[in-house]
This record gives C-alpha cells, sequence and structure tokens, in this order.
C-alpha cells in the first residue's frame, strides 16, 4: 500500500511538472498576415512567472538585421533597444492549464497587450488583448 501511494506520489508530481514546463522553450511565430516565420521566442520561467525573449529573427533582405524597438513607448525600458534578446512576454502566471496576467509586446508596433497563453495540440496558441479588441497567434515548437 505504501509503494501504490508513493507510484501514485511521483506520477501526480511528474505531471504537475509536465504542465509546468509544456510552454517553456523555443518556440517560432509567424507573421498574421503572410503566415511567414518571423522570429523564434525563447520561453522561461523566473521566479514562479513566465517570460519570452526573442532569440533569433527572420528578415527580408532589405529590413534591418537587427533593428531596435522605435515604435515601443518611450516610458518603456525596451524603447530603442535591440529586438534580439529583449522580453517581450512578462509576468506570465499559471492559472489553470492557461497562463495570464501578463504582458505581450509586439515590437513591431510597440504596442503592449494583455496576454493569455495556451497549448493546443502541439502548438502554442497566445492572444493578446487591448481593451476588447484581441488577436489570437499560433506558434509552433522550435526545439
Amino acid at each position: 500500500m505504501k509503494t501504490f501511494f508513493s507510484c501514485i506520489f511521483v506520477i501526480l508530481t511528474q505531471s504537475f511538472a509536465f504542465a509546468q514546463s509544456e510552454i517553456i522553450g523555443k518556440w517560432k511565430s509567424f507573421d498574421d498576415e503572410t503566415q511567414e516565420l518571423k522570429s523564434v521566442v525563447d520561453i522561461f520561467e523566473k521566479g514562479g512567472k513566465y517570460y519570452g525573449k526573442i532569440v533569433k529573427l527572420f528578415r527580408m533582405q532589405q529590413e534591418d538585421p537587427d533593428p531596435v524597438c522605435t515604435e515601443c513607448p518611450t516610458d518603456d525600458p525596451r524603447f530603442n533597444k535591440k529586438v534580439i534578446g529583449m522580453e517581450i512576454l512578462k509576468d506570465m502566471k499559471k492559472i489553470g492549464t492557461d497562463f495570464s496576467e501578463g504582458t505581450i509586446l509586439d515590437p513591431k508596433n510597440g504596442k503592449i497587450y494583455q496576454c493569455k497563453i495556451w497549448i493546443e495540440g502541439s502548438d502554442l496558441k497566445l492572444r493578446g488583448y487591448w481593451g476588447p479588441i484581441y488577436r489570437t497567434q499560433t506558434w509552433k515548437r522550435a526545439d
């Protein structure tokens, strides 16, 4: 009986750890309109919250390969900083099966959205809210 409860405890602990780490790792983001590969974002856990930073950009030949966020709000510490290495996901909390209560930044237009993340199949779904308006993106695992 003691062995049975030990096995159940190990299974539940591993299931909880897997659910927590489902979003951790590198994810490919895509342009909403063209569906072209846009970036690779590394999602990680820090202090019980989840963050994501851009580790790679896929740019057109005529675009700056190492841009800065000139569209970010001037009072945001990311203003005029390099997009590669920038934390675009901040302060996401695991709530039930989803992650929310954090924000996501679109460095292209400088807008910061409230954010919700969830896993759907093998995809990562991100929904950014700006008031009653929202948009949802699908990211694919990169690693």
